[in-house]
C-alpha cells in the first residue's frame, strides 16, 4: 500500500512538472519547467527561447573579482553547474575544457555549488582548467535561474550568442552532444 501511495505521489508530481508548451515565455526571462521529466531539452525556434540575466559571482579562479554572463557578449556560453565533491562533474571537466579550447565563439563558465573554495580551487588547478567559475558555495546564483533545479548537479544549460537558453542537460554531458549543438549556435546570426 505503501509503495502505490509513493508511485501515485510521483506521478503526480510529474504531471505537475510537465506541459504542452515549452518551459520559456516568448522574448522573455527563461523559466525551467521539465516537460514531462526530461533530462535533456532543447529550445528551438531562437525566437523561443528565454534570455537569462544577472548570472554572476565572485571568480573561483580570480578571488575578489567578478565574473559573469556580460563578460561573454557576443559569445556561446556553456554554463556548467558543478561542485569537487560530484563524481560526474569530474568526469566531464576534460569534456568542457575541450570545447572551451577548440570551439571558436564559444565559452565555458562554471557555477561551483556546495563546495570548499580550497577543494574547488584545487580540482581547477589539477586538472589544467582555465575557463572560470562563479564560486556559489550557497546557490545564490541560481535563484537567477527561475525554475530551476538547485539539487541538480551536474548539470548544464547552454545559452545562444544573446544568452537565451538553447539547451539544459540535468546530466552529466557529453562532447559528442555537446560540439555540434554549440557549433549550431555560434553559426546563428547575432
Amino acid at each position: 500500500m505503501r509503495r502505490l501511495a509513493i508511485a501515485l505521489a510521483v506521478v503526480v508530481l510529474l504531471a505537475g512538472c510537465s506541459t504542452s508548451q515549452d518551459a520559456v515565455a516568448t522574448g522573455g526571462e527563461f523559466t525551467f519547467v521539465a516537460p514531462g521529466g526530461q533530462t535533456t531539452i532543447t529550445y528551438d525556434p531562437p525566437a523561443d527561447r528565454g534570455r537569462v540575466s544577472d548570472i554572476r559571482g565572485e571568480s573561483l579562479l580570480r578571488p575578489g573579482e567578478t565574473v559573469g554572463l556580460e563578460d561573454y557578449a557576443g559569445q556561446v556560453v556553456v554554463l556548467n553547474i558543478w561542485g569537487s565533491w560530484c563524481g560526474p562533474c569530474r568526469e566531464e571537466v576534460p569534456d568542457l575544457q575541450f570545447v572551451q579550447d577548440s570551439v571558436d565563439g564559444v565559452a565555458v563558465l562554471g557555477i561551483d555549488v556546495r563546495d570548499v573554495r580550497e577543494a574547488a580551487t584545487d580540482f581547477l588547478v589539477d586538472r589544467g582548467v582555465t575557463y572560470d567559475s562563479i564560486f556559489d558555495f550557497p546557490g545564490r546564483t541560481l535563484v537567477a535561474l527561475s525554475g530551476y533545479p538547485r539539487n541538480t548537479t551536474p548539470s548544464t544549460l547552454v545559452l545562444d550568442k544573446q544568452h537565451r537558453v538553447a539547451a539544459v542537460y540535468l546530466t552529466q554531458i557529453r562532447v559528442a552532444e555537446l560540439i555540434p549543438l554549440v557549433q549550431r549556435l555560434a553559426a546563428e546570426p547575432g
